[in-house]
């Protein structure tokens, strides 16, 4: 199963704190024109094009560019172009002054390696990361994301007592409560989960009032549905939905339907007028934090998550699910089931 965008989960989403006052913009003229061209095309949804042009305004500023290398990457690893993505952390790292700068660099250098190595499923490359990753925490060691990218490459090559150790620093770094250090703690006690294409972390709170994070749902099949109001294939869907909800309730099955409506009481209208008696949440657009975890480009959009969290399905469409569903939900309730003592 191919998941495109969310080889950038790896990316652990955002720059990491200790780089946010570093991404300097291109300085030329020529260049600044180029990178707003690229950034226009971003907007646009034209990836490649914005690469391309993202490409052409670090050149332009004579590779000096950090936002330019920094984008070179992000949608290098989206479209695979691991050669441009390379390229982009290698400047960095010759231009990097500074532990912090230095660190960053090192980390954003294996982060484009373990993803590669996701991809192609070599352990030559899950070695790279772990050593650029060493790197990175050498020059500042105040740097979860760097520990749990290490743990993940090191769980890559099966040295689950050493990934171990960078979860357990992860951990220690972060505040209870967020969804990532969540997720790590899964990663201490099953850390076959690490290798696995998992669903990304989140948190949120639903329309109805519950607190509930990717990792709370553990044990339970969940299918998340990107919608709106506005879209008509997404009415469309709306009794499809509505029967898989009444189908498995009572099941370990979580339906959670994630809007991009920007129109809050519409929302709300929509939902209550149509007896969609399941979880909701409203993410606002496109650019809405969930939606841009998971890559959402176009809805109606749903994943199917199993019950270790691990990402089994994706549709783009009113697709039939069902069967899918079922197979995972049987497959749930035999993790509940208690086990019969040894005769």
């Amino acid at each position: 199963m191919h998941f495109p965008r969310l080889l950038l989960l790896l990316s652990l989403s955002v720059t990491p704190l200790l780089a946010q006052d570093q991404l300097q913009g291109p300085t030329s003229e020529k260049a600044q024109k180029t990178y707003k061209e690229a950034l226009e095309d971003v907007r646009k949804h034209r990836i490649d094009f914005a690469l391309d042009s993202f490409k052409k305004a670090d050149k332009q500023d004579e590779g000096h560019c950090l936002a330019c290398q920094k984008k070179m990457i992000q949608y290098g690893l989206e479209l695979h172009e691991w050669k441009t993505a390379q390229t982009a952390a290698d400047e960095m790292l010759a231009e990097a002054h500074g532990d912090k700068s230095i660190a960053l660099a090192h980390f954003e250098a294996g982060i484009v390696l373990l993803n590669e190595g996701r991809d192609k499923h070599k352990d030559e490359l899950f070695t790279r990361a772990h050593d650029e990753f060493t790197k990175a925490l050498t020059s500042f060691s105040n740097f979860p994301e760097a520990c749990l990218a290490d743990g993940k490459a090191l769980a890559q090559l099966k040295q689950d007592a050493a990934a171990k150790v960078e979860f357990e620093k992860y951990v220690q770094m972060k505040p209870v409560g967020e969804p990532e250090r969540q997720r790590a703690l899964r990663y201490i006690s099953e850390p076959e989960l690490a290798r696995a294409r998992m669903a990304p972390p989140f948190a949120i709170d639903t329309l109805d009032g519950q607190h509930i994070s990717m990792d709370d749902l553990a044990g339970k099949v969940v299918l998340i549905d990107f919608w709106a109001t506005w879209c008509g294939p997404c009415r469309e869907a709306t009794p499809h939905m509505r029967e898989i909800a009444k189908k498995f309730q009572g099941q370990p099955l979580v339906v959670l339907s994630v809007s991009l409506d920007s129109d809050e009481q519409k929302w709300k209208e929509y939902i209550s007028k149509n007896n969609m008696s399941w979880l909701h949440y409203r993410d606002g657009g496109f650019t809405g934090s969930i939606a841009n975890l998971f890559g959402v480009k176009a809805i109606p959009h749903t994943f199917t998550i199993d019950a270790d969290g691990v990402l089994q399905d994706e549709h783009i469409g009113d697709a039939s699910i069902e069967g899918k569903l079922k197979k995972l939900v049987a497959r749930a309730q035999e993790l509940q089931a208690p086990q019969k003592p040894l005769q």
